[in-house]
């Protein structure tokens, strides 16, 4: 069993928990925009003192990987690497949309229902997957640019259950009745634990030299007008 620090910063939420053993100990999050950078490392050092944690005394850090914001991504991943660095503990990435279906009750949905996690990107684009009840994955992690015949072959067969940040936008395109929406489900660091203490009890550890965030897409910059 393990004492793991879970960090996510790939939407809009700057989230951070303390678990161990697979349970949660402590949560702090905030969904205000662009305040990552600021409160990232004071949500870290108030999980660790009101639990009374040595931040040396964690077994590792989990980090969400993305697909997601760009910067956020980068803030996320940076200081989790930092901390590992520096306590020589490993580092645990984990993917953002299937963290995302944590957040889901499933007891009362049919055996046959897919879920579809979505993380909003660009305009009408979605950053997304398909899971079957059993946490399986059904489809690769893609991009995709909504419109009314997206995942026409897969609704047409069964119910699928879409929530997540880039769900909402999906609701005037997708209209079929197997098409079933879950409102307000956003990204936590504390749909990360089952998911990182899995991870910690199979080695699953990434090479902390080496690891990226799965951005998916580059990053594209706007240029700035010129103004006359």
């Amino acid at each position: 069993m393990a004492l793991i620090l879970n960090i996510e910063t790939s939407s809009p939420v700057c989230s951070v928990c303390i678990a161990k053993d697979g349970q949660l100990l402590s949560l702090k999050e905030t969904t205000d925009e662009k305040s990552h950078a600021s409160l990232l490392t004071v949500f870290i050092n108030e999980v660790l003192i009101e639990n009374k944690i040595n931040i040396r005394d964690l077994d590792a850090v989990a980090v969400s990987e993305g697909p997601g914001s760009y910067t956020g991504l980068r803030i996320g991943v940076s200081t989790a690497k930092g901390i590992c660095y520096g306590i020589e503990k490993p580092l645990i990435a984990v993917s953002t949309l299937e963290a995302l279906t944590f957040a889901i009750d499933k007891n009362n949905i049919s055996a046959e229902t897919w879920f579809c996690p979505m993380i909003d990107a660009r305009r009408m684009e979605v950053y997304s997957v398909f899971f079957d009840k059993n946490g399986v994955k059904q489809s690769e992690i893609l991009p995709h640019i909504i419109d009314a015949d997206s995942f026409k072959n897969e609704l047409h067969n069964r119910q699928i259950v879409f929530f997540g940040t880039g769900a909402e936008k999906c609701k005037p395109m997708l209209t079929s009745k197997n098409a079933i929406y879950i409102d307000n489900i956003m990204p936590s660091s504390s749909n990360m634990i089952s998911l990182s203490e899995k991870a910690f009890q199979h080695q699953n550890f990434v090479n902390l030299a080496y690891f990226e965030p799965f951005y998916l897409k580059e990053f594209m910059a706007t240029t700035p007008k010129i103004k006359f």
